[in-house]
């Protein structure tokens, strides 16, 4: 039901509704007395009964409440061009309620485009003083996502998304990368989160600054989610990777199994290692390791770091899983992390422009998990990330590094991986073919 009248009226009209409910129901117990009792006395002592009965004095408690209650229901159908404001605005609702709820209820919705015809459920509560606030929303964006929003007992808003059922469905891009493959890959819709896991991939065996060439090709299948109108919500994981690079082909599947799970060659072998080559993509290598004369001091200092330039606010990656020893200002170095990744192995990122979120100390991070951003705090020219390796407490070389090979599925794991290898290629090759 869609109520059009302003909240005022409707709240004078309820009250009146349960009034007229609470007459009729004393009428009908009156004159049920009145011509089923015979004396007087009779119809005193059967009327005195009910007065005092608990059912009738709860019921008559109940409708009472309502009549004084300041909460008000209403269940509002959306019209053509509606949006949340101006519904709220409709039912006398507090200006800053409404700025509170749509900045609170934007992380789910687009409070100006909401969908014709879905209902949106609200309790409001007029005050005393005659304002009117919002305490309840629910809105069901679609039949698998629903939004609500709560007042809590301290006065502020919590919205939620829930979520009964989403749809998997593959998702395939291909390109020739020009400039960069995180460029390329935008310019083909790649969303950028799915770059960064891809370039994750083949951060242990490329060198995306200097193996990279122009006309070098590759490939994504991976899962997204979406609801039942076809929407989308979230990308899932990538199911398989391809790259060619100076004629080389890299092919790369996903495999889960148990406790195992990782992206594998066509021979069963893991490209992952300790540490990836480059914690970046789509940067410059503007300064290697080694003696170098300083940029701001002016004298010759050795480097015990490799620097890679790339635009402000560029993500940085963890090159390796581990635990942060520090995320602090570490004077020349900027805004700087280091990360213990075991007994052998640490890295150190500086200069950066700010920490990602929840980045401290203590905190341990995965393998290719956005640990920062570009920047050119302390002393820098300019923005760039320098990047150190330390191993057995020793500043070496990054790009020098010689790592252990990566895993080699072997028995049983083997065979399972060969029967998913086969899967995903028919799946890459009907994605294709229903593509073109």
């Amino acid at each position: 039901m869609t109520y059009s009248i302003q909240p005022n009226i409707y709240v004078k009209l309820k009250k009146s509704l349960y009034a007229i409910i609470s007459l009729i129901l004393i009428s009908f117990i009156f004159f049920t007395i009145k011509y089923n009792e015979t004396s007087s006395q009779r119809r005193e002592e059967t009327l005195g009964r009910i007065l005092k009965n608990n059912y009738f004095l709860e019921l008559n408690k109940f409708i009472f409440q309502k009549i004084n209650s300041p909460y008000l229901n209403i269940s509002h159908k959306i019209k053509k061009g509606e949006n949340l404001t101006n519904i709220f605005k409709g039912y006398n609702i507090d200006e800053k309620d409404i700025t509170k709820a749509n900045s609170k209820l934007k992380k789910f919705i687009k409070p100006n485009k909401l969908k014709m015809g879905i209902i949106l459920d609200l309790v409001i509560k007029k005050n005393i003083s005659g304002t009117i606030n919002l305490i309840k929303l629910n809105l069901p964006t679609s039949k698998s996502i629903n939004v609500s929003l709560d007042r809590d007992i301290n006065d502020k808003f919590i919205a939620k998304k829930k979520i009964t059922q989403l749809f998997t469905k593959l998702s395939f891009s291909e390109g020739i990368i020009e400039k960069s493959l995180y460029s390329s890959a935008i310019k083909n819709n790649v969303d950028p989160n799915i770059i960064l896991e891809f370039a994750r991939l083949y951060g242990f065996e490329i060198d995306f600054q200097r193996d990279i060439r122009k006309n070098d090709a590759f490939q994504i299948l991976y899962e997204t989610f979406t609801d039942e109108d076809g929407e989308w919500y979230s990308n899932g994981k990538i199911i398989y990777a391809y790259m060619t690079i100076q004629n080389r082909e890299l092919a790369l599947y996903k495999y889960e199994a148990d406790k195992l799970f990782g992206y594998f060659d066509i021979n069963g072998k893991s490209m992952e290692k300790a540490l990836m080559k480059t914690p970046i993509n789509g940067a410059r290598l503007s300064s290697s390791f080694g003696l170098r004369k300083h940029p701001i001091l002016g004298f010759n200092k050795k480097h015990l770091g490799t620097d890679f330039a790339a635009p402000p606010g560029t993500p940085i990656m963890a090159s390796g899983t581990g635990t942060i020893v520090k995320a602090q200002w570490c004077g020349g170095g900027g805004n700087c992390i280091k990360i213990k990744h075991n007994s052998t192995y640490s890295t150190v990122y500086a200069h950066l422009m700010k920490f990602a979120s929840g980045i401290k100390s203590k905190t341990k991070v995965k393998q290719g998990q956005i640990i920062g951003y570009v920047g050119s705090t302390g002393l820098s020219t300019g923005p760039h990330l320098h990047y150190e390796v330390i191993v057995n407490g020793k500043k070496i070389n990054s790009q020098k590094l010689n790592l252990p090979s990566g895993k080699i599925l072997k028995g049983e794991d083997r065979k399972k991986f060969e029967i998913e290898r086969i899967k995903i290629d028919v799946l890459l090759a009907e994605t294709i073919a229903k593509k073109n």
